[in-house]
This record gives C-alpha cells, sequence and structure tokens, in this order.
C-alpha cells in the first residue's frame, strides 16, 4: 500500500496547479481498495508573497508515491524528484475516484510505469533472491 496525493480544490476531481492548489487529497491505495487519509489544506491568504510554499507542500506530501495535479513547474517537479514523490500532470479535470480506479488495476496487472517501478521496489524479494543477497551457494 502506498499514498497518493491529489491536488483539488473540491475533493472530488484533480484541477488544481502543484504550487497553488488550494489543498492536496491524500489516499493509501493498494490492488484492493484506496481510502482517504488526509486532507492538506492552504488558506489563500498564505499564497501571496509565500517564498516557502513549495517547500511546504513538498514537506506535506514526504511519504506519498505520487501527487497529480493539472501543471506543476521545473523546479517543483526537481524538488519532488529529489523527495521521492512523483509528479503527474494531467491534461484536463479528472475525477479522483477513476484515477485511484486506474492506479488500483495498475498495481494489479501494471502498464503504468511509475507504479509498476513503485510496485517492483516494494515487492518482498523471494526466498532464491534473499538467499542470492546473503551469499548462499549450492
Amino acid at each position: 500500500m502506498f499514498k497518493v496525493a491529489f491536488a483539488t480544490s473540491d475533493r472530488v476531481s484533480v484541477n488544481q496547479h502543484f504550487g497553488a492548489s488550494a489543498g492536496f487529497a491524500i489516499y493509501a491505495v493498494d490492488g484492493e481498495r484506496s481510502r482517504l487519509v488526509e486532507v492538506a489544506e492552504y488558506p489563500a491568504e498564505s499564497m501571496d508573497g509565500n517564498e516557502n510554499k513549495l517547500a511546504e507542500r513538498i514537506s506535506t506530501l514526504a511519504d506519498c508515491a505520487a501527487v497529480y495535479c493539472l501543471a506543476v513547474g521545473g523546479s517543483a517537479v526537481r524538488q519532488l524528484l529529489a523527495s521521492g514523490v512523483q509528479p503527474v500532470r494531467l491534461e484536463s479535470a479528472c475525477a479522483i475516484d477513476a484515477l485511484l480506479l486506474e492506479l488500483r488495476r495498475a498495481i494489479c496487472v501494471g502498464g503504468v510505469a511509475w507504479v509498476d517501478q513503485r510496485v517492483k521496489r516494494e515487492a518482498p524479494a523471494s526466498r532464491f533472491d534473499r538467499m542470492a543477497e546473503e551469499g548462499w551457494h549450492e
């Protein structure tokens, strides 16, 4: 199970730019289910002249595998990737429920590159892999 964030103003759809997002809906997702685990909201007054807004948002998403948004600037992309968070830019607003369904399907059968990499990284090693790591010899 891993966490995924969605830039949203209504908790229903991804409809926000990463750096200017009113908030994030953060879900825990696995192959069978997803559940809302956190909502981070930012008041409008925190937007103007706030030099640390990217750092605040990235810190909020530190334990997320990815963040879905409508747009994300180059600096934010670099900082997110350095924090281990995969930014996913959508072409247009999209329902969070539809994205969660796509993610659950991808966890089970693959087909989404960043999900495939994450699943592979988090998969428990097979008995033979563990033996090879321990230096087991016949």
